[in-house]
């Protein structure tokens, strides 16, 4: 292993999911993303860390509703809501399309729909109705958690399904990722999931166990209508499973 081109690796990560600059020395070659599609989890802790610094400084000043929509809307900066246009774009996708060839030309198109409008609100709002319900280290530990496991759980895709365009912004990412990859992206994304934070350990494992079921359900869903993976699908993948583990964590703490 260069430890140097894993750093470039880790930057090339940093500077596709988000709008953080990285130094000029790193340059960039599509044919790095896909070796670097291990580090999107660590990506995404460090996006989760932004949000949960926010909402805690937040909280000395405001309420908790105002600190959540405060640490989203640091989050949505940072990331330039890279992934929330895929959640939009497949929802106008697969709600508007019939055959394979609609829902990927709706899936191309910048513009948003209802469909797409719709999904993203829902989305949001649950988001921030379910942080503002928690304990706010309960809530600032499932902020990393949620950020970090859901990226990893998307780019599991990698590993199983075919991306199923013949060009795209995400085809540099999308060459099928080897086991050593997949375990190194997991060792930076679900740990999270078992952090300190939480009531036990029971609860790290209920949020795996639902991750892995909706992950069957997103895959045979995504092959039954497209017959593989698009970069919308491992966005709109990283949204809902973000949220699931959000839900989750509340529906815990509430038996």
């Amino acid at each position: 292993m260069n430890p140097l081109a894993e750093l470039r690796y880790f930057f090339t990560a940093l500077g596709y999911f988000t709008r953080v600059p990285v130094p000029r020395w790193v340059g960039f070659e599509p044919a790095w993303l896909n070796a670097a599609a291990r580090y999107f989890p660590l990506v995404g802790a460090l996006v989760g860390a932004l949000a949960a610094l926010v909402y805690l400084v937040a909280l000395r000043v405001f309420p908790p509703g105002v600190a959540v929509l405060l640490s989203m809307g640091a989050t949505l900066v940072a990331t330039g809501a890279f992934h929330e246009d895929g959640l939009a774009d497949c929802c106008d996708a697969f709600g508007g399309g019939y055959t394979r060839e609609d829902v990927l030309r709706i899936m191309h198109d910048s513009r948003i729909g209802a469909f797409g409008a719709i999904g993203l609100v829902v989305a949001l709002m649950l988001k921030w109705q379910t942080l503002a319900s928690l304990p706010p280290m309960r809530a600032a530990a499932l902020m990393i958690a949620g950020h970090a496991a859901s990226r990893a759980c998307a780019i599991s895709y990698l590993v199983s399904l075919d991306y199923v365009r013949a060009e795209g912004k995400a085809k540099p990412v999308a060459q099928r990722m080897g086991a050593g990859a997949l375990l190194c992206a997991s060792v930076f994304g679900l740990p999270w999931l078992f952090w300190p934070a939480w009531p036990d350990w029971r609860a790290g494992v209920a949020s795996l166990a639902v991750l892995a079921v909706l992950r069957y359900l997103l895959g045979r869903y995504f092959v039954k209508r497209i017959g593989g993976y698009t970069g919308d699908c491992l966005g709109f993948a990283q949204q809902v499973f973000e949220l699931a583990l959000y839900l989750v964590g509340l529906a815990w703490i509430s038996f």
